[in-house]
């Protein structure tokens, strides 16, 4: 039996390297976004840490803007992004009377954000909270890059065993706050 697509869809719009209206359907099962260099797999990534709330540099970007289509020789530059998830909760996962629910953020060029559940206006912390109860807030692995990959795949079995009782949601304190060899926060200092 294939488990139903909890994903359904992305749609994007004046997002990064996505300057048209851009819908991306999920099926059932794992999904894999593949293309050649520079073709906005890795933006698409981003648009959907970005919807969800994630901010900076692990966008790849050095400001909020920055996210916004900048325009090329044919295209000028869009005023607005738009990033909407379309989620599969007929399971009631996150606990609203939805059985699909979109979840959406808008970043204008004046620097207002809009964070979106079902097309109605909601703070941020109330999207984090919704989340959070489905333990969806923090969670590092929720979308897999190939250089977390990489990096998983170069640390020493007593490593990577914290490592994927994280992702299992079984292991004490999460590997993604410890950091993993060559992530920025294994290069930090130490916090107390």
């Amino acid at each position: 039996m294939t488990a139903p697509a909890r994903l359904l869809g992305l749609r994007v719009q004046g997002v990064k390297s996505f300057a048209e209206r851009t819908l991306v359907e999920f099926g059932p099962g794992i999904s894999a976004v593949v293309g050649p260099n520079g073709s906005g797999k890795s933006n698409l990534a981003d648009a959907l840490r970005w919807a969800l709330g994630e901010q900076g540099r692990s966008l790849r970007i050095r400001r909020s803007e920055d996210v916004i289509w900048a325009g090329s020789e044919k295209r000028s530059a869009l005023g607005m992004a738009d990033v909407t998830l379309v989620l599969d909760n007929a399971d009631a996962l996150l606990p609203v009377e939805f059985a699909v629910v979109e979840l959406g953020r808008r970043l204008y060029r004046s620097g207002e954000n809009d964070y979106l559940l079902n097309r109605q206006r909601v703070r941020l912390r109330d999207l984090q909270d919704l989340l959070d109860s489905a333990n969806l807030a923090d969670n590092a692995f929720l979308f897999i890059g190939q250089g977390m990959v990489d990096q998983a795949l170069a640390l020493r079995p007593e490593e990577r065993r914290p490592l994927f009782e994280e992702v299992a949601g079984a292991g004490g304190e999460p590997v993604s706050q410890r950091a993993m060899p060559g992530s920025d926060a294994a290069d930090a200092p130490p916090t107390s």
